[in-house]
């Protein structure tokens, strides 16, 4: 399964952006307001849960400064990947769009796609107000 969120402009370089984001604990400021736990295992490494949804940890996979950020599942039964793509836009102007990769079976596709398309545009959209 693969998900896209929408691009969002962000009035910041894209090393401000790489930087923000590379730094896992910023995550917390990007989280939708239903979160009910969020906790920084390491410096690369973070877990997290939202009401009603099962903790997940997020490690921080590959970094191609100042373009990609992956982030992927750290432990866990499933296997999916968080992607940060910044582009440039010039003007001192960013273009942040995630991506959200996982192999899932159907069943469990259908349950979770409405769920987790409105969480990476809950986290893309907080972006320019968190920076």
């Amino acid at each position: 399964m693969n998900l896209e969120s929408p691009k969002v402009t962000v009035g910041k370089s894209p090393e401000d952006i790489f930087s923000f984001l590379s730094q896992v604990k910023n995550f917390e400021a990007l989280m939708p307001e239903n979160i009910s736990k969020f906790q920084l295992i390491d410096e690369d490494t973070f877990l997290f849960a939202l009401a009603g949804m099962p903790e997940i940890t997020l490690k921080k996979k590959e970094v191609i400064a100042p373009n990609k950020i992956v982030l992927g599942a750290a432990g866990g039964k499933i296997d999916f990947s968080l992607v940060g793509n910044i582009t440039d836009n010039g003007d001192n102007s960013s273009e942040v769009q995630l991506e959200f990769s996982g192999d899932f079976n159907p069943m469990m596709a259908m349950m979770i796609k409405g769920p987790i398309k409105k969480f990476i545009e809950t986290l893309v959209t907080s972006i320019p107000k968190a920076i």
